[in-house]
């Protein structure tokens, strides 16, 4: 009898179990409903020209060495109305901004001295919210990236330089249009002034005759 109950108690366990496990179909409605809400990046107009994986480093002053700043991708973003390029990369899985300034004419990328797959450009960023200028340091994992960033860094400086100079022309255009419209405005206040002392003189000439023949009149009467 002592060896049949201790199995007796174990079916029991196991049907409890099984019990525990069974499925009733009940559904739990959720007791916070929680709606979509429109996540935007900033980026939504803009085109990317570039997108690539890198790490990214800053060289710190104070300390005289290069900083990790944060591994991501880096991207060059054309702005679709004004046609500026900025560049922006986000670490990877944090999605923080690492870099984000202005690509402008004056900027030149350059090999790193000591890695081949490194390069390295001066730039006014913006990623801390404020402006800094900082001496960046992208390593790429190929060579061939490296220098995919670096043409295409060039040519869009190289272009921005050419937008500069187009619209300098159409401003100095524009002043030389404003400024030969002002200067014929003086000139016809001129002429009209001129053309109004003609009808004044015309006036005045006139005038003598017609007490000329007045007298004549009254002398004949």
């Amino acid at each position: 009898m002592s060896s049949a109950e201790p199995e007796h108690e174990h079916r029991e366990e196991e049907e409890a179990a099984g019990a525990d496990d069974e499925d009733t179909g009940a559904q739990v409605a959720p007791i916070v409903r929680l709606e979509e809400v429109a996540v935007t990046t900033g980026e939504e107009n803009e085109d990317a020209i570039l997108d690539l994986k890198a790490k990214l480093y800053r060289f710190d002053k104070e300390g005289n060495q290069w900083k990790e700043r944060g591994a991501g991708t880096v991207k060059l973003l054309k702005h679709k109305e004004t046609g500026k390029v900025r560049l922006l990369m986000r670490q990877s899985k944090t999605l923080k901004i690492c870099a984000n300034h202005l690509v402008i004419p004056t900027m030149t990328v350059q090999e790193h001295a000591g890695n081949e797959k490194s390069c390295v450009w001066h730039a006014a960023d913006f990623a801390d919210g404020e402006l800094k200028d900082e001496f960046f340091c992208i390593r790429f994992a190929s060579l061939e990236n490296c220098k995919t960033f670096m043409e295409t860094f060039q040519e869009v400086a190289e272009s921005q330089t050419k937008k500069e100079e187009n619209v300098d022309a159409s401003n100095a255009a524009g002043l030389l249009e404003k400024l030969s419209v002002e200067d014929k405005k003086p000139q016809e206040k001129s002429e009209e002034k001129t053309e109004e002392k003609v009808k004044e003189d015309d006036v005045k000439e006139e005038k003598p005759s017609d007490n000329a023949e007045k007298k004549e009149e009254t002398a004949s009467a």
